[in-house]
């Protein structure tokens, strides 16, 4: 067990956009293995549409994170922390970015070319990103779904981390994005 001092703190504004994503992508992830196996029963149609709403919820969320992240850098880790696993943690942040920016506008490319309605939440639709193709879409979703297996193991990853640091190293990694 290290004993650290305690880690800075992000600003009140990343932590909200963290756990608003995070909560947003940790009910989305087993949502689309839902619907995705058609296990919806009489809801199927209910939760592609309440799947499809978030995933439009999500993209402007992300970009105002990315965005707020760029201009707000990160405190940075304890020196004790090797800089391979420093790397890593970086590494598996911007690759969540990435994915989490490129993933609701994948699925939007497969739904318009299946073709179907994005409509946000009974609000307004979102307009069709291609032109029907249902094999097209069948391979654009299935990538969807290679990007949303992506997601869960960098996702799982980046708990389990955040995880070790709060219950092995007690690092207050895990307290600068809870409690501040």
């Amino acid at each position: 067990m290290v004993e650290t001092a305690p880690a800075q703190c992000y600003t009140v504004t990343a932590r909200t956009l963290h756990w608003i994503t995070a909560s947003l992508v940790l009910f989305m992830l087993p949502l689309g293995l839902v619907i995705a196996n058609n296990w919806g029963g009489p809801l199927q149609d209910w939760l592609y549409n309440l799947h499809r709403s978030i995933g439009a919820l999500l993209i402007p969320i992300v970009w105002i994170r990315v965005i707020y992240r760029l201009g707000h850098a990160p405190p940075r880790l304890p020196d004790d922390i090797p800089p391979l696993q420093q790397l890593a943690a970086s590494t598996t942040h911007w690759a969540l970015y990435a994915l989490l920016i490129v993933q609701p506008f994948v699925g939007w490319i497969g739904v318009s070319a299946y073709p179907a309605t994005i409509t946000v939440f009974g609000l307004f639709d979102l307009p069709s990103l291609w032109h029907e193709d249902r094999a097209f879409s069948n391979q654009v979703l299935f990538v969807h779904s290679l990007i949303g297996l992506a997601i869960a193991v960098l996702a799982a990853a980046h708990i389990a981390a955040a995880l070790h640091h709060h219950f092995i190293r007690r690092d207050g990694i895990l307290a600068r994005m809870t409690t501040g």
